[in-house]
């Protein structure tokens, strides 16, 4: 059972914390639901930078001191973007806790966002960009998100554009926090082996002058898919390609089973089937992997490959034959009971790291209210049954529903 404990200040920020009795380190961070899909039009771009410029100054601190603060004393901060969080964190030594907390207290409500920082930082992200651009093995999945949303926030690049990103000026960092910033929709997670009493007593100290804030923000649901075929050239010497198609949503009851469909189909494991019947047997990829990733109102499931161009038609053939299984074939006993094996072990192995593990919590409060034990998650894929999987996979997994991006050498 998943022993955590949940605190609300007088604001509605939220304190989610676990205490670990044998562990020397305290992982923690603030978490907040707002992401790159919650930018404008003319804002692409700027949940990203601001992740990077909350170290670049605050009300009390500059630059050097913020990275030094926590570095000099052998911790770790940093701070992460997806579609839907921002997420400031620092992994410390458990005597170093108080200072790593006032510290993400700092930079989470206080930066100032200096002009002259901001020239600068541009430069990185410019340059940034410029080096995702150089590795087609990860440009190809974030260009697949516009293929399959097209017209819609989800589909746009975290990293924004070229000319998004040289746009932004001080107003628009405090635009955007303003619009989207709600205390209530913002999580303190903590994983240590710390009390609880000691954690709160911190945030008290903390936070309680930080003012309820209440952004007035709505998200646009993602409702309209088109499949689409779409092949370019790039000055590159293998060929890429992702194919998918949307998926379940982050409540919808279908999502463990779907999760298990894409972990036999691509997940980490060598005994993979498109691992087996498309590397081990063929020899014709040294990568080739799917995924499932969870919005509050939508999903994505892709598969990436990498092969020599006069074999993408021979490969993608083979993907779409194990599809084919998948949506034909019901798995026997045995599978079923090897795939829910292999998954729970995977699950419990995530759980060892405190740091996924505290950031989980806080991901989870926040889409949810509530946190599933991994014997609560266990039971679930205990009930998975064989037929239910054959239904998820004619549903998701139908070759007419999929889209399909190609990068070729020019």
């Amino acid at each position: 059972m998943l022993d955590y404990h949940i605190h609300t200040l007088p604001n509605g920020i939220r304190i989610v914390h676990k205490q670990v009795s044998h562990t020397k380190i305290a992982h923690s961070g603030f978490l907040m639901d707002i992401g790159s899909r919650d930018e404008l039009p003319q804002q692409q771009g700027l949940a990203h930078f601001w992740e990077h410029m909350a170290f670049k100054g605050t009300q009390k601190r500059k630059s050097f001191h913020i990275i030094n603060s926590l570095e000099s004393v052998g911790g770790e901060l940093n701070a992460y973007t997806t579609k839907e969080k921002v997420c400031f964190y620092s992994s410390v030594l458990d005597k170093h806790f108080e200072r790593s907390f006032e510290l993400l207290t700092d930079i989470t409500f206080r930066s100032v966002f200096p002009e002259r920082e901001i020239e600068k930082e541009r430069g990185v992200i410019l340059e940034e960009m410029a080096m995702y651009l150089d590795a087609p093995e990860e440009a190809i999945v974030d260009e697949f998100d516009a293929v399959v949303f097209e017209g819609h926030p989800l589909g746009n690049n975290i990293l924004g554009t070229k000319e998004s990103v040289s746009s932004f000026l001080k107003p628009d960092f405090q635009d955007f926090i303003g619009r989207n910033l709600s205390t209530d929709a913002l999580i303190f997670c903590s994983v240590s082996n710390l009390p609880f009493g000691k954690v709160v007593k911190l945030a008290e100290k903390f936070l309680n002058d930080i003012p309820r804030i209440s952004a007035k923000r709505d998200r646009v649901p993602f409702t309209t898919y088109t499949p689409k075929l779409i092949t370019l050239e790039k000055p590159i010497s293998q060929a890429h390609c992702v194919l998918g198609c949307p998926a379940y949503a982050l409540n919808d009851d279908r999502r463990i089973p779907l999760f298990m469909l894409v972990n036999i189909l691509g997940g980490p494991g060598m005994n993979s089937r498109l691992n087996l019947a498309v590397r081990e047997k063929h020899g014709l990829v040294y990568t080739i992997d799917a995924n499932y990733a969870t919005y509050v109102d939508t999903g994505m499931l892709n598969i990436y490959f990498g092969t020599e161009k006069k074999q993408l038609k021979r490969t993608t053939s083979l993907v779409l034959k194990e599809l084919k299984k998948l949506r034909e074939k019901p798995l026997g006993s045995l599978q079923l009971h090897t795939a829910k094996e292999q998954m729970m072990g995977q699950l419990a192995m995530a759980e060892e790291s405190n740091m996924g593990l505290m950031m989980m919590m806080g991901k989870s409060i926040l889409d949810q209210n509530h946190i599933d034990s991994l014997n609560e998650i266990f039971d679930q894929i205990k009930k998975i049954t064989s037929g239910e999987l054959v239904d998820i996979a004619n549903d998701v997994l139908r070759e007419d529903q999929l889209s399909f991006l190609n990068y070729v050498p020019a």
